[in-house]
């Protein structure tokens, strides 16, 4: 990597399906980032103890911790509530979508995914941001 080399965006994928980190691990790092792995809230929470993300992609309906708990506990925590929250979930129902937004996610998706190519510009303008706001 040269000096001027830009390090690739760190995107921290939670979901329980393993079927679907797999591809969608293969999805993002075809795109260029740079992609961390938990398959439960807890995981997720023990891994940003360790590391920091650009972004977090983050399921709703998982064992142990769910999405939204997850949520809340990186609202709650300073050093974690400035990473932005994709939520990546099957709910798709309205009172879903507005309980991801009181929760503070920055943008929230449902699956089936059927444009990848929106998803893709999607997680491109959220990871171009820092603190809410466009990168020049």
């Amino acid at each position: 990597m040269s000096a001027c080399a830009v390090p690739p965006k760190k995107i921290l994928l939670v979901d329980d399906e393993r079927d679907f980190v797999m591809a969608a691990r293969l999805f993002l790092e075809s795109h260029g980032y740079e992609v961390a792995e938990a398959y439960n809230g807890m995981e997720a929470l023990n891994l940003l103890r360790q590391e920091r993300p650009d972004l977090i992609i983050l399921d709703v309906l998982m064992p142990k911790l769910s999405g939204w708990d997850t949520l809340r506990t990186i609202q709650k925590d300073e050093s974690l509530s400035s990473i932005p929250v994709l939520m990546l979930t099957s709910l798709d129902q309205p009172q879903h979508v507005m309980t991801g937004i009181d929760l503070g996610c920055t943008w929230y998706y449902t699956k089936p995914i059927t444009d990848f190519d929106d998803l893709a510009l999607v997680i491109q303008r959220i990871t171009q941001t820092v603190a809410g706001r466009p990168v020049p």
